[in-house]
């Protein structure tokens, strides 16, 4: 197929499936119909179909094809994403389309395709969960130092995540100058006759917290989870090490809203929701109920028993979610039926 995305011609093998409907076959409503997903058609194909309704001259079916994208179940989307040579194209537009979507993205953003402009699209414009994938995609951003600078420079990235990226915070041009008046007084003979500077000590309290991190064993890692405060927590909690976040939910000073965070973030591992859903106090909030039924890693099984505690509002919203689990839109459902037949 030829097209136009950035002034480039984009050449794409087309399925014998998406070529019938391309063609003359069936007329104008064939295709209109299929543009607006009313075609029983595999999910790659029907995302192929869309891809070159959106990319062809006819203005109604690539409105028809644009709005069925932006509306497609996330399962068939990632029914497309999971074709290791989908073509870069493709996976550009669903981003473009769905990056406010976690369960698209966390796909999307992995897939082995995927271009350094589409990165730099999320990079510049993402946020929340699917801005944390980015940042923890070291593949991706090795591939150019341009997408590290675009996440520092995004609004929505975090001081954490910035640090992580290497940012240094701006110094205060008052703080700096009364630095420099503290190192002259430092300069001057100390008592003992020494005139030295401990430079081992002075480099410690220059580093960032985040530089300090990388030069930290595990061990180092576990005591600094367990007693750091926000900001170290912040960082720690986004360790690979199971060992190392997971000792961040046993620190005393963690706040609900930390917690509360972690489980909203549906790249938290198995381990942490695990130890949020032991801990009584937090799971008698309901924020923290509702959030653990939209995590992908909190079983079943609990997932629907906080669904009983959710408000009718937060049940209508869960039976027309993309972002769980069929099992969960299917009982919010009955729960929903059940309340009109009483």
């Amino acid at each position: 197929m030829n097209g136009q995305q950035d002034k480039e011609k984009i050449r794409i093998k087309i399925p014998a499936e998406v070529a019938k409907i391309m063609s003359k076959w069936g007329g104008h409503q064939v295709r209109l119909a299929a543009a607006r997903g009313a075609l029983p058609m595999s999910g790659p194909n029907l995302v192929m179909v869309l891809f070159v309704f959106y990319h062809g001259e006819n203005e109604e079916l690539k409105n028809e094809a644009l709005n069925t994208l932006s509306t497609l179940p996330a399962k068939i989307l990632l029914a497309a994403l999971v074709q290791r040579e989908l073509h870069p194209a493709i996976i550009d537009l669903i981003v473009r389309l769905r990056y406010h979507d976690p369960v698209v993205m966390q796909d999307a953003v992995t897939h082995p395709m995927i271009g350094i402009k589409t990165l730099l699209f999320l990079a510049e414009h993402s946020s929340g969960d699917v801005l944390d994938m980015l940042v923890h995609n070291d593949e991706a951003l090795r591939k150019t130092d341009s997408l590290r600078v675009a996440i520092i420079n995004n609004p929505r990235a975090d001081k954490a995540t910035k640090i992580r990226l290497g940012w240094k915070e701006p110094v205060d041009k008052s703080v700096a100058d009364a630095k420099d008046s503290a190192s002259k007084v430092d300069e001057l003979p100390a008592e003992d006759g020494s005139d030295e500077i401990n430079e081992e000590e002075l480099d410690e309290e220059t580093l960032t917290k985040y530089q300090q991190l990388q030069e930290m064993a595990v061990a180092e890692k576990i005591k600094m989870a367990l007693t750091g405060d926000k900001e170290w927590r912040t960082l720690l909690i986004r360790e690979p090490n199971k060992l190392v976040s997971s000792a961040v939910l046993k620190n005393p000073r963690i706040t609900e809203g930390e917690v509360l965070a972690v489980a909203k973030n549906r790249s938290s591992s198995e381990e942490l929701i695990r130890i949020i859903l032991l801990n009584r106090e937090w799971i008698k909030i309901y924020d923290m109920k509702k959030a653990l039924v939209y995590h992908p890693r909190t079983p079943l099984q609990q997932a629907v028993r906080f669904m009983g505690f959710l408000s009718e509002r937060d049940i209508r919203d869960l039976a027309k979610s993309k972002n769980v689990t069929q099992v969960i839109v299917n009982n919010a459902r009955r729960m929903l039926m059940s309340k009109k037949k009483s």
